[in-house]
């Protein structure tokens, strides 16, 4: 992985960039029009703040927790698998569903978050779902994510232009995924099915992010550096990978594009390596991709 204080700038800058740019969306677009089959716009956009705001004390500089005690009690036990429940809970205690009002919460929101990271170590680590621990240059790049996937949602829903640009995408996978595995899971991967014993490794390639190998050995991920023997080989289009792991686009479907490529002496152990490599898959579009 390259030196995280490369991406740093980047990242930051791309948070930046896409807040407003979803921010005009929300403002412009029909707050009780569908963005998903259970949320609307209005919906959609309030998860988003409701995740700035549990942002903008995760990561000060004294690591001030979550102050709601609701939601504080919650998410050390979520799981992949429990996360629509937490998302539940958030949209019940935050009722805020003006757009004009949501966009311009997100955007003095996502600017104290970008106010109390500055000048902080991207590479320190903060305590995130199901007792996980990620770095704060994969918190923002979590934020970027949930601007992105959120965003196709709500321009689908609304008939709206919307863009994912690769680079930008990339940064879900290389900081918040890898930097995720590199330090500590929780048990926020935990829930799928009993781990076995073999050793599944998948070699990851993409144009916009260094390569890297992620190891699956009795329910617990790691990562490795290229070169060792590996199962799969997964060549991906980073915007298309976060969308089939959210749920957005069918595996088949991105294989069948040619953003997905899939390879190697095994490849067949890539749904095995999946089960428990995963990530919530609830808030599906509209368009059924």
């Amino acid at each position: 992985m390259r030196d995280v204080s490369e991406q740093w700038p980047v990242v930051r800058a791309v948070l930046s960039d896409v807040t407003g740019r979803f921010a005009d969306l929300v403002a412009a677009s029909d707050a009780s029009a569908l963005a998903t089959p259970d949320w609307t716009v209005a919906d959609t956009a309030a998860h988003v703040v409701a995740i700035a705001s549990i942002y903008t004390t995760l990561l000060a500089p004294d690591g001030g927790g979550v102050t709601n005690p609701a939601l504080a009690a919650v998410i050390p036990t979520v799981t992949v698998d429990t996360v629509a429940d937490l998302n539940d809970l958030a949209l019940r205690h935050f009722t805020e569903r003006d757009p004009v009002r949501l966009a311009a919460m997100l955007r003095s929101l996502v600017a104290t978050v970008l106010d109390v990271t500055e000048g902080t170590d991207p590479e320190r680590t903060v305590p995130w779902l199901g007792a996980s621990r990620v770095p704060v240059a994969g918190v923002l790049a979590h934020l970027v994510n949930e601007l992105l996937v959120h965003g196709r949602d709500i321009a689908l829903g609304v008939g709206a232009p919307w863009s994912t640009p690769p680079r930008e995408a990339a940064l879900f996978f290389e900081l918040f995924i890898v930097g995720m595995m590199r330090n500590d899971t929780g048990v926020v991967l935990d829930g799928g099915r009993p781990p076995g014993d073999r050793r599944v490794a998948v070699a990851f390639r993409s144009r916009h992010t260094t390569p890297v190998t992620l190891v699956l050995h009795r329910g617990r991920v790691s990562v490795e550096e290229p070169g060792g023997p590996v199962d799969v080989r997964l060549s991906f289009d980073p915007a298309v990978l976060n969308l089939v792991l959210f749920g957005r686009v069918s595996r088949v479907r991105a294989v069948l594009t040619g953003k997905l490529r899939v390879g190697g002496p095994r490849p067949w152990l890539l749904p095995e390596f999946l089960r428990t490599v995963r990530l919530p898959t609830n808030a599906k579009p509209l368009s059924g991709n």
